[in-house]
């Protein structure tokens, strides 16, 4: 039997490699339309307008903390339970369930960091039609209307969003199935309370196909709780922009839906995936950001089901001419987008953050589902991978190869093949025999490996982990209650239930040294296939009716990743006894993950159009919470041609997650296999990120204290300047850098559009300054990547590039001061350790920069913080300058000096040598 088996796992392997070498593109026909999903099609042929929901407003109680009151479904007399939260930060929640369900519905665990502080709501004025509270600030409140039921939310005269307003709430209950032998108990409760719990006469006549059970190709999803999809539409007066719910592979700013499937969040198996479409891919955030000129905010559905979402607006293909038509004539159609939330099962529990600002927003959502992790140093410079690496001798000649055409890198990976038959925590016995010397020889250089895995668990009884898990209990049921099996890498496999906290801590504990053996403390982690993806299971994925204790696949579903990296992540801090942070890479995602490390955008191809929408792509996973986003540079699938290769490098260098990766039919790609001089543009790409490791690393520290991301749309920054809305093939690094790949193949040049009319830029490579509030044409070579800095910044950058980042540790910094007339010239420097958690007991040192007044200073921003550096400050560079008479340098405790300068007349720009004042310390160089 077990050779049989061995057989079809071969042959099932086979198949795969055919199928994704040999079609190079994604099967649809694999994956569900809206109307292949019978809950998405029912709740889609509602017609707006037709509500049958009525608040009772006699129920209403109102305490100190929150508002709740019964509504009524006036077709089938269910009655649901409204609550209304004003929460800390200018948020307000929103929650709908069943009164009395059946059985409990899901409410969605572990995602919030806490249970959410509230503040007081007060009753303004309450009639017969509804009530009116206040929300405190500014003005706010929210108006209840009875009939039908709707909420605004309201400041001063303007609505800032409405639900239910269009009359699309829906929430189907739980009832017992008629055809079917009942549970005595159920019945003896459905007799009792006929008006909650019955299917009426009235729904028994709306049965439709799909509610009890479906199929989907060969597959059948029995339903023995019946129909439960929940669904609310949201109203945007003054909208025309709407950005987030991730991941798809489409543009930055969401389009409307009205003429095809809704976008779908469902974490799903999709390689190679099509461009600009609303399918479902690895990952789904529920969040949707809104913005306008005047106000962004945004919405939080917190659901872990199958959910689509639909968007419509009002002035949705009408052209420029068409909007300059309606404002000269006076027309008095205001802007509007409706989005409508459709999730399969659960709850109705929706947050609206009110902004105003977007980093309003990012700080409102930080403060419910946490920050990016903050990552070791290593974990953002350059990472060298392909599946795979074959053996331990390959792994040092590709090391070796970095060294000898002088790339720096810290990470090399290992995917599947690395380990013995593919059961993870393991080591192909002959091809890496010995995994602590090759780690060792890493460590010696100062670098790190990344090793591969996965939840899906080869079935072996000689396989320790699979034993332990089974005789644990820790595998997922399927619906007659033994453990679900699927195919994937390994054949047979069982999958974890990340969903068990008793389960997580197992997996955790599975990281220890004397565990996973072989591994030391330079072994990192990736999650892959963590959707989780079950090749012989419907959508590649796991079926719905599996069961995670007491909940079926179809509540967990999108949260299986988040657990999964989750149990990682705390997995390799737990090694370390918590000193080490963690690096873990993970495929699957939900909202929360970012506090477990970085995604990438999966299995991409080496095509232009790959590149070009791994902007918006990262784009809407930073707007969402996750900052730390890739896409794998060069391609997954295919070749690139060495000028997309290059491009790719250089686009790459300036995104979070900065990895090179490749399928394992493509020909080999390092960086000298495509001639000295492609190689040399490569490595000129590679060394801009080391330089910049100081201002990333900055951005990243931000990231994890205040939620805002670090690479982010131009209209984050700019807000009100509508050119900025609609950008997703230029973005910024901070608030400071402006980037601009090059993206199109045979590219001679590229316009930039650079924001800010009283703004000046400058272009990092040639110091030429240019004003904001333009499109700049900007020609190009190959060696080109447009990148600028803005005035009245200041940045800090490593300009001795060593072999990988902690060799550059103790090097200097070298200080770019762009000047601004508009504005005095701001910058940070953040320094620690570089990889433990000990910046938590303030071992750091955070350093205010300024330029005003021809004084340039630092300033210590965090007195209490205890740590010292060996790294000074060997050059300081003024973009926009005058020529000075003298510059002096003073430092507490020491005499002034007078410090050399070079000064180019024809750029402006002064270049100060050697100050060499410890990066640490306070001092004030001024020109005179």
């Amino acid at each position: 039997m077990a050779a049989f088996t061995e057989r079809m796992a071969l042959l099932l392997m086979l198949w795969l490699v055919v199928s994704l070498s040999g079609t190079w593109a994604v099967d649809r026909a694999n994956f569900k339309t809206c109307d292949q999903s019978s809950f998405c099609k029912r709740q889609r042929a509602m017609k707006p307008g037709e509500s049958p929901y009525r608040a009772l407003l006699e129920t209403m109680e109102l305490t100190n903390t929150r508002l709740t009151l019964q509504l009524i479904n006036d077709n089938n007399k269910v009655r649901l339970l409204l609550e209304l939260y004003r929460l800390q930060g200018n948020i307000t929640r929103v929650k709908i369930n069943e009164l009395k369900p059946l059985k409990p519905r899901y409410e969605v665990p572990d995602v919030l960091i806490r249970e959410p502080p509230t503040e007081p709501l007060s009753l303004l004025s309450q009639d017969e039609n509804g009530v009116v509270l206040s929300l405190g600030a500014e003005s706010q409140r929210v108006i209840l209307s009875a009939r039908p039921f709707r909420l605004d939310i309201m400041e001063g005269r303007n609505v800032l969003m409405s639900l239910n307003s269009r009359g699309l709430l829906a929430f189907e209950h739980l009832r017992m199935r008629k055809d079917t032998q009942a549970d005595p108990e159920a019945e003896k409760k459905e007799e009792a309370e006929p008006a909650n719990q019955a299917e009426t006469a009235e729904d028994a006549g709306k049965e439709e196909d799909g509610m009890w059970e479906e199929m989907f190709k060969s597959h059948s999803d029995s339903k023995p709780n019946g129909p439960s999809a929940v669904s609310l539409d949201f109203s945007l007066p003054g909208v025309e922009h709407v950005y987030g719910i991730p991941e798809h592979a489409d543009s930055l700013r969401l389009k409307t839906t009205d003429n095809g499937d809704p976008y779908r969040l469902y974490n799903l198996d999709v390689f190679q995936y099509e461009l600009y479409n609303p399918m479902a891919l690895y990952g789904s955030v529920p969040v949707m950001l809104a913005h306008s000129a005047q106000r962004t905010t945004g919405i939080f559905w917190l659901n872990a089901a199958e959910t689509w979402v639909d968007i419509s607006s009002n002035t949705a293909g009408k052209t420029v001419f068409g909007k300059m038509l309606d404002y000269v004539q006076g027309s008095s159609e205001t802007p509007q987008t409706d989005v409508r939330w459709i999730s399969e099962s659960g709850i109705v529990d929706v947050f609206i953050m009110l902004g105003p600002t977007p980093k309003d927003v990012f700080s409102q959502y930080a403060s419910l589902t946490g920050t990016q992790a903050f990552p070791p140093i290593a974990a953002i410079a350059y990472h060298q991978c392909r599946w795979n690496y074959n053996d331990q001798e390959d792994v040092q000649a590709v090391d070796a190869g970095f060294d000898e055409h002088d790339i720096p890198y810290d990470f090399i990976w290992l995917d599947i093949e690395h380990t013995d038959g593919k059961r993870y925590f393991t080591w192909e016995p002959h091809k890496f025999a010995t995994p602590k010397e090759m780690l060792q020889n890493l460590l010696d250089k100062k670098r790190k490996m990344v090793a591969i895995v996965d939840p899906h668990i080869k079935i072996d009884s000689n396989y320790k982990i699979h034993n332990e898990i089974r005789s644990l209990g820790f595998y997922i049921k399927n619906k007659d209650g033994g453990d679900y099996e699927g195919w994937c890498w390994p054949g047979s496999a069982g999958y974890p239930d990340f969903t068990r906290a008793d389960m997580r801590a197992w997996w955790a504990s599975m990281f220890a040294y004397d565990q996973y053996e072989g591994s030391m403390e330079n072994l990192y982690t990736w999650n892959d296939m963590n959707e989780p993806s079950v090749f012989n299971g419907p959508e590649v994925t796991m079926h719905k009716d599996a069961v995670h204790g007491a909940w079926e696949h179809r509540d967990v579903h999108n949260l299986y990743g988040l657990y999964v990296h989750m149990a990682t992540a705390e997995g390799l801090i737990q090694r370390s006894g918590g000193v080490e942070r963690p690096f873990v890479l993970t495929r699957a995602f939900f909202a929360g993950s970012q506090r477990y490390g970085a995604v990438w955008t999966g299995d991409n191809s080496a095509e232009w159009d790959h590149l070009k929408i791994s902007i918006p792509m990262c784009l809407s996973l930073g707007v969402v919470g996750i900052s730390f986003c890739g896409a794998d540079v060069g391609g997954f699938f295919k070749s690139p041609s060495p000028e997309l290769l290059v491009r790719w490098y250089q686009t790459g260098a300036y995104q979070p997650f900065f990895r090179a990766h490749a399928h394992l039919d493509t020909p080999r790609r390092e960086p000298w296999l495509f001639g000295p001089e492609n190689m040399a543009l490569i490595r000129d790409a590679v060394r801009q990120r080391y330089t910049l490791l100081p201002y990333w690393y900055q951005q990243f520290y931000h990231a994890y204290k205040t939620g805002q991301p670090v690479m982010r749309p131009l209209w984050v920054e700019y807000p009100q300047d509508p050119v900025t809305f609609g950008l997703d093939d230029e973005f910024l690094i901070g608030r400071d850098l402006l980037v601009h790949p090059v993206t199109e193949e045979g590219s001679r040049g590229v316009t930039a559009y650079l924001p800010g009319k009283d703004e000046v830029w400058f272009d990092v490579h040639t110091f030429q300054k240019h004003n904001g509030a333009q499109n700049l044409y900007i020609p190009v070579t190959m060696s080109s990547i447009p990148v600028f800095q803005r005035g009245g910044s200041i940045i800090s950058r490593k300009l001795r590039v060593r072999r990988s980042s902690t060799c550059m540790e103790h090097d200097p910094y070298t200080l770019y001061v762009a000047l601004s007339p508009q504005r005095t010239a701001e910058g940070e420097l953040y320094i620690d350790d570089g990889h433990t958690f000990n910046y938590e007991k303030k071992e750091f040192i955070h350093r205010r920069l300024s330029f005003s007044n021809n004084i340039l200073s630092s300033i210590n921003l965090s007195p209490e913080s205890q740590f010292s550096t060996l790294s000074w400050i060997e050059r300081i560079v003024i973009l926009g300058a005058s020529k000075p008479k003298q510059v002096t340098l003073k430092t507490a405790g020491a005499e002034d000096t007078q410090l050399e300068y070079d000064f180019d007349a024809s750029m402006s720009v002064l270049t100060l040598r050697k100050p060499g004042m410890n990066a640490g310390i306070d001092w004030t160089v001024t020109l005179e």
